[in-house]
């Protein structure tokens, strides 16, 4: 489970490193520049992480009580 953690930090390398390769207007993607997409695409990306995350943590996969 640890291994898959470190998934979470992906999207902030993106975002971080983004910048300075990706830094120009053209190509213009979806009528975005392209650092814009980018970050965009981060961002939706760190949500689907966080979600593939929270399906695969044992902790997740208590049984729940019964009223």
């Amino acid at each position: 489970m640890k291994q898959l953690r470190w998934l979470a930090a992906l999207p902030a390398l993106g975002m971080l490193a983004g910048p300075f390769v990706l830094n120009r207007v053209e190509p213009l993607v979806l009528g975005m520049p392209l650092l814009l997409a980018w970050l965009v695409g981060c961002t939706v990306a760190t949500s689907a992480i966080m979600g593939l995350i929270y399906l695969t943590d044992p902790a997740n996969r208590e049984p729940e009580e019964e009223p």
